[in-house]
């Protein structure tokens, strides 16, 4: 039997014409379809099973380190009385801030790993996301405030422990985390309000993107939101770094000093090394999230934004500020003398 040309084309077309109507009404379908299971599924990393173990072994390196480091500073700070001055207050913050924040993801990463099934609850996923977010929105407020410690210390050095005092730096602290706290619960409201058709979290961990991503609902609210909440804080991020800098280096130019010179380099390189380190994973984590098709990367660059600057914070502070390194030698010497 000879088929037709004319023949092959309208079957060709009605063929597409019914696979677009069965598409639009699978579509419908799902929007329409309401999730209402407390368990999700984990995507997890892709890597293959001969690295499974390797990959385990070095997150818990990197999160035992992280643990040792901060928790050691923050003991040898609450010990020290030498040490209860505003700056290591500060030093606190960011420690804690670190500890938390890779507490509520690390654990649960791991277990994923080595685990047949990478589940997870549905509230537990809306904890992680607002404690993870909640301390990665603190650690930019935080450094805010270490700027601006940095910049009376060294520009106004005669009235620092009149302008920078205990009250004070207590106050700016609980406001960075008041902040965090604010912003972060309104993104989480917006996000746990919609109701949801896939159980399927695209990612190695929970976070808010691939949280309400979990809804068939309109979300440009959920993004606009993110959005401004993401360039407000980044903005002023950047910003209020960019000009105490800039006004740091004006003085040290303009006075001409040898020891002012030092003491900036001394005091404001670690803060601007962590500060660059955490603003490029941070940026890029961000940036792919528009690009779906570089998953991996994606869940890359969110663990080195965890694990990096927590890990480098404490050694970094450690080494170069003297007072704080002048102890820690002290006690090492203790030891060696004893033992």
């Amino acid at each position: 039997m000879k088929i037709k040309k004319g023949d092959v084309e309208l079957m060709s077309h009605r063929f597409h014409h019914h696979r677009q109507r069965f598409s639009s009404t699978m579509s419908k379908m799902e929007r329409n379809t309401t999730f209402t299971g407390d368990i999700l599924q984990v995507q997890g990393f892709d890597i293959s099973p001969k690295f499974t173990y390797p990959v385990f072994v070095l997150l818990l390196l990197l999160y035992c380190s992280l643990l040792c480091s901060n928790i050691g500073l923050l003991v040898l700070i609450i010990l020290e009385k030498s040490l209860h001055q505003p700056m290591y207050f500060l030093f606190c913050n960011l420690s804690v801030n670190d500890v938390i924040g890779n507490t509520v993801v690390l654990p649960q990463l791991m277990v994923h790993l080595i685990s047949s099934q990478s589940l997870i609850t549905y509230n537990q996923c809306v904890v992680q996301v607002f404690y993870s977010h909640t301390c990665g929105s603190a650690s930019h407020l935080i450094l805010i405030i270490m700027a601006i410690d940095r910049y009376v210390a060294i520009c106004h050095p005669l009235k620092y422990s009149a302008i920078m005092t205990s009250r004070t730096v207590v106050r700016l602290s609980v406001s960075a985390w008041g902040a965090s706290l604010v912003l972060v619960s309104v993104l989480i409201g917006l996000t746990v309000r919609l109701s949801r058709c896939r159980s399927v979290i695209q990612n190695a961990y929970c976070d808010n993107a691939s949280l309400f991503k979990l809804s068939c609902e309109d979300v440009s609210i959920n993004n606009v939101y993110g959005l401004c909440f993401t360039v407000l804080l980044f903005t002023c991020s950047i910003g209020s770094i960019a000009v105490t800098y800039i006004r740091i280096a004006l003085i040290c130019w303009m006075k001409k000093s040898q020891e002012l010179n030092n003491k900036a380099m001394q005091t404001c390189a670690s803060h601007l090394v962590v500060y660059l380190i955490m603003l490029w994973s941070g940026c890029i984590t961000i940036i792919l999230h528009r690009f779906p098709e570089y998953p991996e990367l994606r869940k890359m660059s969110y663990i080195l934004f965890l694990v990096v600057p927590a890990n480098i914070n404490p050694v970094i502070y450690g080494m170069q500020t003297r007072l704080l390194r002048d102890k820690l030698v002290q006690i090492l010497q203790r030891k060696v003398v004893t033992a």
